[in-house]
């Protein structure tokens, strides 16, 4: 074992309940970039205005039409639940990646519905500042992230008309190392009396069970001791998986009674449903489509924003072929570079994710950019690596900061980049 490696993997095993390493492979580096405060500003700036953008935008797509949510690549099954708005915010918990050179901060996409890459950037990224000895970026973003899952479990039960002692189950699943990490993560850093279970763990009753006609187990999502949860926290359980989900015994689609149980406020959900309703990559067509007709649904403030940040988003790719632009296909709900797709200006695939998880989804086609390059030191030695940042927008306001290093295609191989002043 080299030097580099040893100092790599006892650095970390100190830091409790952390994956540095997944599937055998390294993720955390044991390295950091350094960044000036101007570039983090920058960011920041970024994230607040797109942020913006996207919430303004979400009553507007509460209004549309069902044929036009279909065209969206929403399935039938999710449009009255993504019209729903039970918190104040959109999403509590969101993150932006974001290409950032000198010259320019562009939006690759936003994941606002169920967002990884938390504990590293919000508590670990902090740790490895101060192994070399620089100032951490993200120092307080921890306690915005605190307050802001508080608030929305307190607004979450205040909107259902709950008080007194409530039941917060906090949910992953197990088998994922990561998700579980993180959900630990978050559900010790709220402080509130709460329990974590994984998803086998949990019973769904879709109709009230009766004996002698009386009811002897309600309506509602019922934790392992058979008590009803108020409150469920789902890290990484995305809704358009969710609703195909099906129980294996009895047969009933047990992922669309959870969402019955939402709309009819039996049971509230962070992220809540709105969410959902801005994770599908389709929506930056649909603001790009209103920018380009200089729509007066946007200021000339948000114009000059969607300009100097968004991509052109298309839901063909038409423009690009025409224009003889570079373009990539992406899946409306894909994540981690899932049956992500390059294509040069001629219209020929260069380059390619080997996952085609999503390849029978409707894709959008957005305008390529090339993510800048930097050296990384790894336990294998210096690399070249393609790095893109993650940028968390928590309860409608800038946050954390994160590095994903890598191929073109960010996807899970990626490692964790930590920065630092």
């Amino acid at each position: 074992m080299n030097r580099f490696r040893e100092n790599r993997q006892q650095f970390f095993s100190q830091i409790k309940d952390f994956w540095h390493d997944i599937y055998g492979m390294e993720y955390a580096l044991f390295d950091i970039k350094r960044e000036s405060a101007e570039t983090i500003n920058k960011i920041r700036q970024a994230t607040e205005q797109i942020g913006h953008i996207f919430y303004k935008s979400a009553p507007l797509l509460r209004m549309l039409d069902d044929e036009t949510l279909l065209r969206l690549g929403f399935p039938t099954e999710t449009h009255s639940f993504i019209r729903l708005q039970t918190l104040p915010v959109e999403s509590v918990i969101a993150r932006l990646d974001l290409v950032v050179t000198e010259e320019q901060v562009k939006l690759l996409e936003i994941n606002a519905d169920t967002p990884t890459f938390i504990k590293e950037t919000f508590f670990v990224n902090g740790k490895v500042c101060e192994q070399f000895e620089l100032k951490d970026p993200n120092d307080r973003c921890e306690d915005q992230l605190k307050q802001a899952m508080l608030k929305a479990v307190t607004s979450s039960l205040r909107s259902m008309g709950r008080s007194g002692a409530n039941n917060i189950v906090f949910a992953a699943h197990s088998e994922h190392e990561e998700d579980k990490l993180t959900t630990m993560y978050l559900k010790e850093l709220i402080g509130l009396k709460s329990q974590y279970m994984d998803f086998h763990q949990l019973q769904l009753v879709d109709e009230p069970i009766l004996e002698s006609e009386e009811v002897v187990l309600a309506q509602g999502l019922y934790d392992i001791n058979g008590e009803k949860i108020d409150v469920l926290y789902r890290q990484t359980y995305p809704i358009e998986h969710l609703i195909h989900d099906v129980d294996p015994i009895t047969k009933d689609k047990v992922g669309q009674s959870l969402m019955k149980l939402v709309e009819q406020q039996q049971l509230a959900v962070v992220n809540p449903p709105s969410a959902f309703l801005l994770q599908s990559k389709a929506i930056m067509a649909l603001i790009w489509g209103l920018h380009e007709e200089q729509h007066s649904f946007y200021t000339p403030q948000e114009h000059n924003a969607i300009h100097k940040y968004f991509l052109p988003t298309y839901l063909d790719s038409d423009v690009f072929l025409q224009q003889g632009q570079s373009f990539v296909k992406k899946p409306t709900f894909g994540r981690e570079g899932d049956t992500v797709e390059i294509f040069s200006n001629t219209g020929k695939k260069i380059a390619e994710d080997f996952h085609k998880t999503y390849k029978d989804e409707l894709s959008v086609y957005q305008q390529f950019i090339e993510l800048p390059q930097t050296i990384i030191q790894t336990e294998q030695g210096p690399k070249r690596a393609h790095y893109m940042y993650g940028s968390f927008y928590i309860n409608g306001q800038a946050s954390a900061i994160g590095i994903r290093a890598g191929g073109q295609i960010t996807d899970n191989g990626s490692y964790f980049l930590p920065i630092g002043y």
